[in-house]
């Protein structure tokens, strides 16, 4: 079974590559300070603070594994790769929204940089996935759980 495409920006990669190094050299060495304390103050069997510190050691070791798997299937979309004629991932898109007249502006990320609060979104969201492909102008219908919301395309740039 191949193993899914995860799409980057550059800014994207380099936080990623921060996230993992960060793991590898700092807290993975908090931890294990933090687990030989623990085991310093006796008995672990009713120990918390050893428990805590173990289940946190689990949980980075399996952030690294999914961090490496992410940086080993990337593909970076740079500047280059970015076609401004229609919408594509790594695209900032204005859009309006046809029913209130709200202007949004919305970056297509891949998932792993998808970030919401910040105008960041998944080329896999509903929002995403209606709005790839389509040029300035069009009239894009988006199915999401409460109906359908309508906006139209204002500009798409980098």
């Amino acid at each position: 079974m191949s193993e899914k495409e995860v799409i980057l920006t550059p800014e994207g990669l380099a936080k990623l590559e921060q996230e993992l190094e960060d793991l590898k050299t700092v807290k993975r060495k908090e931890v294990a300070a933090r687990i030989k304390e623990a085991i310093s103050y006796g008995d672990i069997s009713e120990n918390s603070e050893y428990e805590e510190a173990k289940n946190e050691q689990a949980f980075i070791e399996g952030r690294i594994l999914t961090l490496e798997k992410m940086l080993r299937n990337a593909r970076i979309i740079t500047n280059e790769d970015v076609d401004t004629g229609v919408v594509s991932v790594g695209a900032t898109v204005r859009l309006k929204d046809l029913e209130f007249g709200d202007v949004v502006e919305y970056t297509i990320v891949g998932s792993a940089e998808s970030d919401p609060m910040n105008n960041k979104i998944s080329n896999e969201s509903p929002v995403g996935q209606a709005l790839l492909g389509k040029a300035k102008g069009a009239i894009v219908d988006v199915h999401v759980p409460a109906g359908v919301i309508q906006y139209e395309i204002l500009d798409i740039k980098l």
